[in-house]
């Protein structure tokens, strides 16, 4: 679809020319001799790109500035004055303006204005579609996939979330396993529960026994009262014990018998306690090897591991950076009240290219500290950590013994990222930089070029 430029100037001959100039770049241009005629126009259509001369009778090129961002606040404006100060250019910028040119000007700098500003709209364009597809992609429960490993995960955990079977998580650190369990309680007949949830790596053997059986009065010292552990409080809801291959032989024994029996027995106490509490289970580490190494028991593996969900990491579904990128933008950008909206292109190019040894837990990371160290609308490179910064540095590959050119370079990059996302233009395109039609043409351009590839 065409640009579509306004073009607003008291003075005729200056319009006709500009509109001339910008017919002539391929943009659909509507001309306005007057503020007053401006303004009728923004109430009637859309435009991208909006140039209105800053001086004129009437209303003047503030009050267009003014309109334009009422009604229609994803256009760009620039101002083009005759009576260009510092102070005027200042408050053009002030109030929103994407740029201030002084007559007389080169064409060649309008041009260049031009394009700039529409390259701002088409990534604002493609941050809203992104946004739409992780509204689309969002199911309710934080956990945001397009990715159709993930999706058949989701497809189980919605089939088994009525029952009351046990569910073992695995996946590396930073994968979204407890999200998974979330998701699970939020989805079963015990919705209305507690749901509680303890990292069992982080309580050493009797913290953790008392954290989760609780114990009676006198059970030892400093023991002055009866209390309940995290297995009997949880009684009617879910229980999701992290890192549970981190527990002792005896405190798995402790487990196992749980799950068997449906009762805990306090420590102190003689007299087990009934117990109805679903439990799921989390764990980064290789099950099958804690089990030959004597670490974790089989018999508690196979009462917990009654359904596996494996949550693969994020460089094995690199498709959905941009989609959970642009999730934890909104949700910073929201908390800390900024209006940062988008994420740059070159941004997105090295978060592509990033292995995410932290997994969806590091991206967030990188995202809130974007947000919070952006100064305008937009994450751009020198907002990430310094390393992540080095590790875009492009890879330059020869190619029959010389350096390949900007245009092969461009080439191999493009259909490296249209893997990573698995053919997705829309997401492609997001990541690149450009605008959806831009990547088609190039695309098209190459098949034609090389009708095998």
């Amino acid at each position: 679809m065409e640009a579509r430029l306004l073009i607003v100037d008291d003075e005729e001959i200056a319009l006709l020319n500009l509109q001339h100039v910008m017919e002539k770049e391929g943009y659909q241009v509507t001309a306005a001799r007057s503020g007053a005629a401006a303004v009728r126009l923004l109430e009637q259509k859309d435009y991208d790109v909006v140039l209105t001369d800053l001086r004129m009778e009437g209303v003047d090129g503030m009050d267009v500035l003014r309109k334009s961002r009422a009604s229609q606040p994803k256009a760009e404006v620039i101002f083009i004055t005759g009576y260009a100060t510092a102070e005027s250019a200042v408050q053009a910028l002030k109030h929103g303006a994407f740029y201030y040119i002084a007559k007389p000007f080169r064409l060649d700098e309008v041009r260049k204005v031009v394009a700039e500003a529409l390259a701002k709209v088409a990534l604002r364009r493609e941050n809203d579609a992104l946004r739409r597809e992780v509204e689309r992609y969002r199911d309710g429960d934080g956990i945001v996939t397009q990715d159709t490993a993930m999706q058949r995960l989701l497809d189980i955990a919605r089939q088994i979330a009525p029952t009351d079977c046990s569910v073992l998580i695995t996946g590396e650190s930073g994968t979204g396993k407890e999200l998974f369990a979330k998701y699970l309680h939020r989805h079963s007949t015990r919705c209305e529960g507690p749901y509680t949830a303890i990292n069992c790596g982080a309580f050493s053997e009797q913290l953790l026994a008392n954290e989760l059986f609780g114990h009676e009065k006198g059970a030892f010292t400093g023991a002055t009262a009866l209390k309940k552990g995290l297995i009997e409080t949880s009684s009617g809801g879910t229980l999701f014990l992290d890192e549970v291959t981190e527990m002792t032989p005896s405190m798995q024994v402790k487990l196992l018998r749980v799950l068997q029996e449906k009762e805990v027995l306090r420590l102190g106490g003689t007299r087990p306690v009934k117990c109805d509490v679903r439990v799921l289970a989390a764990t980064n580490r290789d099950v099958s090897e804690a089990i030959r190494n004597g670490v974790f028991r089989e018999d508690l593996y196979f009462r917990l591991n009654v359904v596996n969900l494996q949550i693969p990491p994020l460089a094995q579904r690199k498709g959905d950076i941009p989609l959970l990128a642009q999730h934890f933008l909104l949700k910073y950008a929201s908390r800390m009240k900024k209006p940062v909206t988008r994420i740059s292109g070159e941004v997105m190019a090295l978060l592509m290219d990033y292995p995410f040894p932290g997994n969806v837990r590091e991206l967030e990371n990188l995202i809130e500290r974007g947000t919070a160290m952006a100064v305008d609308d937009a994450i751009e490179v020198e907002h990430l950590p310094e390393s992540l910064q080095k590790a875009g540095t492009l890879n330059l590959r020869r190619i029959d013994g010389r350096l390949p050119t900007l245009e092969e370079q461009e080439q191999t990059y493009i259909y490296r990222v249209l893997e990573e996302v698995k053919g997705n233009q829309t997401a492609a395109a997001q990541i690149l930089g450009i605008n959806r039609a831009s990547l088609w043409r190039k695309l098209k351009a190459w098949q034609e070029a090389e009708p095998g590839k």
